[in-house]
């Protein structure tokens, strides 16, 4: 009896430690991409008429300018700036089929860095709030490069002693992405310590069962 027991014992630890492993070692389950919208208008400041970017011609171009107003990376400000340091003003309109569905307004140029304003009032007749956003750092060069008449940056840091400049790498401007991989860490250790201490809990109820048996 005491063998069975001490059998059952150990292939219970070794089985909760292996799936408690396994689920710490596993990469967290992405969330499959979404279909682009159907494109976006863009205008404003220098645009004689809307630029026109749709998913199908222009399907780069339509998936950067919607991250620049994707929720997942913007962060909300308690106050907007003032309106001499906004700059430049550029709306985009975000289009699901030829529906309007989300309209934003982009600063590039603002005093301190980009930002964006959701208006109240949306296409889709939604209901939301008016709410600032600091913009990314990436907004000036995106919207040039999509075709709006704006100078060209920079995003560049100090080279250091000897001068000089670096471009910051797109990868470095997703905090989307920095979050995410953190959690996953954070998972994987929690689960770690879980198993550990589960692994020495049951090894402790068994030597205790063992040591019952034995006195009795």
């Amino acid at each position: 009896m005491v063998r069975r027991m001490r059998r059952l014992a150990v292939l219970t630890v070794g089985g909760l430690a292996a799936v408690l492993l396994s689920l710490a070692v596993a990469e967290p389950a992405k969330a499959a991409p979404k279909s682009p919208p159907a494109g976006v208008d863009i205008s404003g400041h220098g645009l004689a008429e809307p630029l026109q970017l749709r998913a199908d011609r222009h399907s780069e171009h339509v998936r950067a300018i919607v991250d620049q107003v994707s929720a997942r990376v913007l962060v909300r400000q308690s106050g907007g700036p003032k309106k001499a340091d906004l700059g430049p003003k550029y709306t985009v309109v975000v289009l699901a089929g030829d529906t309007p569905k989300q309209t934003y307004d982009l600063y590039p140029k603002a005093v301190g860095g980009p930002r964006v304003y959701r208006p109240a009032k949306q296409p889709d007749s939604r209901k939301t709030s008016a709410a600032w956003f600091l913009g990314r750092v990436s907004m000036s060069e995106t919207l040039r490069t999509a075709g709006v008449p704006l100078e060209r940056t920079y995003e560049a840091v100090s080279g250091g002693i000897g001068g000089g400049e670096r471009i910051i790498p797109e990868e470095a401007l997703n905090p989307a992405q920095d979050i995410n991989e953190a959690f996953g860490e954070l998972r994987r250790l929690l689960l770690l310590n879980v198993a550990v201490v589960l692994v020495i809990t049951l090894g402790l109820a068994g030597i205790a069962l063992l040591i019952r048996r034995r006195t009795r």
